[in-house]
C-alpha cells in the first residue's frame, strides 16, 4: 500500500510534505474553451463554439436533456458557428485556413452537408445579423477590392448576394436597422477621436451625425427597434464612454446611461423590451439587464464565485443564456426562465481532476511606476508561495497596441501558478478600460514609459515577501511579445529571461505589410505607432531587431507560420540576431497556426516549452 501511495504522489505531481498538487498541461487542456449561444428557432436547442474535440467544432446543445452533440466534425480548420437561421436547424458558421484570418460564411444544411457561400481565395467575409424579415442576412466582404469591406444582403434560400453599400471611404461597419433603410458607420482617426456616419440606403447619402471639435470618440452601438434612433457611445466632456441615443428625424441627442468605468456595448431583445449592456469595470465585465416593460432591472441569479460575462436572449424572449466564470474556472453556459427566475447549467467546461484549491486567485492591485502614475494589474498568487516558500514570478504583458489584462480563467496563466510561478498580468500605460488619458500615454512613445511600467511591475514583484527577486521573467504575445524583446533590449538588466509569443520585432515591416482589410484602420495605427514611409529613423529606434546587440538573457520565440499580422519572418530574423550574440534562444514554429494557437495540440506543446523554459533559467531545473 505503501509503494502505492508514493507512485500516485509521483502521477499527480503532488509534493507529499506540502500537500499542493501540480497538474500536467494535459490535465488543463482537458478543460473545454466554449462560446456563443443562438437559440435554435423552436427555442429547444443552443448552438456553441467548443473545442472539445481538440479544435474549434460546432456543437448543439439540447435544453431539456442537456444532452451535447457535435455537429461538425473538423481536424484541421477551426469552426465557429454563428447562428442557427431564423426558421430552420441550417446554420451559419465561419472558418480560416489554419490561422490566415481569410474569413468565409458556410452554411451546414441539416443533412450536414455544406456550402462556402463566400469563395475566393483572397476574399474575406464576416457575417453581420439578420434581416428583419428573415429572409436574408447582411455580411461584409472585400471581395471587390481586397482593402474596402462593403456591405452586402444574401437571400438565404437562392444564396444570391446584392452590394448595399460601397465602402471606398474605409469606414467600419456597426449595425443596421431593423426596416432595412439605415446603416450606422464610423471612421476611427486615433484612439481617442472616431466619427459617426448614417447611410441612407433608399437616398444613397452617407450623413455624418458627430460633428464635434478636439479628440472624441463616438462609435455606433445598435439601432432601436423601432429603427428611429440609433444608441452609440461617445466620451464627449468625458474619460469613459457612455450611452447616447441619437434620433434619426431631427437630430435630436438625449444621454442614456453613464458609468465610472466605460460602457462596452448595449443591444436590444427581438421585441425591444430588454437592453443588455456590458460595463467595463476595473478588469472585470459587470452586465445590466434592463427591462422596459417592468421599467426595472432585471435580477440576475446568484451563481458561485465568479461573473457573467455574456448573455444572450432568446426570440420569444423566454430565456437568457447565460456565461459564468471566474479566475479558477473557466466559462460555462447556463440557461434561464425570465419568468420563474430558474436556471440550470448546460456546461462543465472545468476538468474535473483539476483542482481549483491549487490554482491561483487574481486580485486586481495597482502599484505607482516611475513617475508616479498609478498602473493597474491583475496579479495570481501560487497557493503554496509563502515567505517560507519564496517563488519566481513573471510580468506578462497582453496584446495591442491597446488591449487590457482582465480577470478571468486563462489556463496557460493558472498552468503556470499551479507550478509554482506568481503571475501580474499588467495594464501598462496604453491599456484599454482606464479612460481616454491612460489610453494615449504611450502614443508615439512605445517603448518608453509602457516598458518602464513593465520594470516598475518586476520591483512590485520583488517587494512581495514571498517571491523570489532574483528569479523574474517577462512574457507576452503580439504587441506583448513586443514589449517582452524591447524589455530584452532596452533594459537588458531588468529581467532574468524573455518569452516571446508572436512578438512584433520590426516596426518598419509590420505596419507596411498589414493585412489589406486593416486599412480601415490604418490611419489610426499610424498615428499611434508611427508612420512606415515617413517615420522609419523612429521606429527603427524602437525595434529590438535593431538593437539584438543589448540582448544577453535567455529568450523562448513561439511563432506560427500563417500569423498575417506578425510575419514568422520577424521570428526568423530576431531569433538569428540573438544567436549571433552567443545567448540562449529556443525557437518553436507551429505550421499550422496563425495569430494565436488554436488547436489544443499545439497550445500543449507551447505551454510545455513555455514552462520548461522558465524551469531551467529560473529554477534551474
Amino acid at each position: 500500500m505503501r509503494i502505492k501511495l508514493i507512485g500516485i504522489c509521483l502521477m499527480l505531481l503532488v509534493s507529499c510534505e506540502t500537500g499542493h498538487q501540480e497538474y500536467s498541461i494535459e490535465a488543463f487542456m482537458n478543460t473545454t474553451t466554449i462560446g456563443g449561444a443562438s437559440f435554435s428557432p423552436d427555442e429547444k436547442s443552443i448552438l456553441i463554439r467548443s473545442n472539445q474535440s481538440g479544435i474549434y467544432n460546432a456543437f448543439e446543445i439540447n435544453i431539456d436533456s442537456g444532452i451535447t452533440t457535435q455537429l461538425t466534425h473538423s481536424d484541421s480548420n477551426s469552426i465557429f458557428p454563428i447562428s442557427y437561421f431564423p426558421k430552420d436547424k441550417r446554420f451559419l458558421y465561419r472558418g480560416d485556413q489554419n490561422g490566415n484570418e481569410i474569413w468565409h460564411i458556410y452554411v451546414q444544411n441539416e443533412n450536414g452537408s455544406t456550402r462556402d457561400l463566400t469563395p475566393g481565395e483572397k476574399s474575406r467575409s464576416l457575417f453581420s445579423g439578420w434581416t428583419y424579415d428573415e429572409k436574408s442576412f447582411y455580411y461584409t466582404s472585400n471581395q471587390r477590392n481586397p482593402k474596402y469591406m462593403d456591405i452586402y444582403v444574401m437571400n438565404i434560400y437562392s444564396f444570391k448576394s446584392e452590394m448595399i453599400y460601397q465602402n471606398d471611404d474605409a469606414l467600419n461597419f456597426a449595425d443596421v436597422s431593423n426596416d432595412g433603410r439605415y446603416l450606422a458607420l464610423n471612421k476611427s482617426h486615433t484612439r481617442d477621436n472616431s466619427d459617426m456616419y448614417l447611410y441612407d440606403v433608399q437616398s444613397g447619402n452617407l450623413n455624418h451625425i458627430s460633428n464635434h471639435e478636439g479628440n472624441v470618440n463616438f462609435n455606433p452601438s445598435s439601432f432601436s427597434v423601432d429603427s428611429k434612433s440609433l444608441y452609440f457611445l461617445t466620451d464627449k466632456d468625458s474619460e469613459f464612454k457612455y450611452l447616447q441615443k441619437y434620433i434619426i428625424a431631427d437630430g435630436t441627442i438625449i444621454e442614456i446611461q453613464k458609468e465610472e468605468w466605460d460602457i462596452w456595448y448595449s443591444y436590444f431583445s427581438h421585441s425591444g423590451r430588454y437592453r443588455v449592456t456590458g460595463i467595463n469595470a476595473d478588469s472585470q465585465t459587470e452586465i445590466e439587464v434592463f427591462d422596459y416593460e417592468k421599467n426595472r432591472p432585471v435580477r440576475l441569479p446568484q451563481l458561485p464565485a465568479g461573473s457573467i460575462s455574456s448573455v444572450s436572449i432568446s426570440k420569444s424572449e423566454k430565456y437568457m443564456a447565460l456565461y459564468h466564470g471566474s479566475a479558477k474556472s473557466p466559462s460555462d453556459l447556463y440557461l434561464l426562465d425570465v419568468e420563474s427566475k430558474k436556471y440550470q447549467k448546460l456546461t462543465n467546461a472545468m476538468n474535473p481532476d483539476v483542482n481549483p484549491e491549487y490554482l491561483g486567485n487574481a486580485k486586481v492591485i495597482r502599484f505607482k511606476s516611475f513617475d508616479g502614475l498609478e498602473i493597474p494589474a491583475v496579479y495570481y498568487k501560487p497557493p503554496n508561495a509563502s515567505s517560507k516558500n519564496r517563488v519566481p514570478a513573471i510580468v506578462k504583458v497582453h496584446g495591442g497596441p491597446g488591449g487590457q489584462a482582465r480577470v478571468g480563467y486563462r489556463a496557460s496563466t493558472q498552468y503556470l501558478v499551479n507550478h509554482g510561478y506568481a503571475v501580474l498580468d499588467i495594464n501598462n500605460r496604453g491599456s484599454n478600460g482606464y479612460g481616454k488619458t491612460f489610453q494615449t500615454l504611450d502614443d508615439q512613445a512605445h517603448g518608453e514609459g509602457d516598458l518602464d511600467d513593465c520594470v516598475w511591475a518586476m520591483n512590485w514583484l520583488k517587494k512581495q515577501k514571498h517571491v523570489d527577486g532574483d528569479k523574474i521573467g517577462i512574457l507576452g504575445g503580439s504587441y506583448g511579445g513586443y514589449m517582452v524583446m524591447a524589455a530584452l533590449a532596452f533594459r537588458p538588466d531588468a529581467f532574468d529571461v524573455g518569452v516571446n509569443l508572436f512578438g512584433v520585432t520590426n516596426w518598419v515591416r509590420t505596419l507596411k505589410s498589414i493585412p489589406p482589410w486593416w486599412e480601415a484602420m490604418r490611419e489610426s495605427l499610424y498615428k499611434e505607432m508611427g508612420n512606415p514611409h515617413t517615420q522609419e529613423a523612429y521606429l527603427y529606434s524602437i525595434s529590438p531587431l535593431f538593437h539584438a546587440e543589448n540582448i544577453t538573457k535567455p529568450v523562448l520565440v513561439l511563432q506560427g507560420t500563417n500569423d498575417p499580422r506578425v510575419l514568422q519572418v520577424e521570428s526568423d530574423e530576431m531569433v538569428e540576431a540573438v544567436r549571433a550574440q552567443g545567448v540562449p534562444v529556443e525557437y518553436v514554429i507551429f505550421p499550422d497556426e496563425g495569430h494565436g494557437f488554436a488547436k489544443k495540440k499545439n497550445q500543449i506543446a507551447s505551454n510545455t516549452a513555455i514552462l520548461n523554459f522558465l524551469n531551467q533559467y529560473l529554477k534551474g531545473k
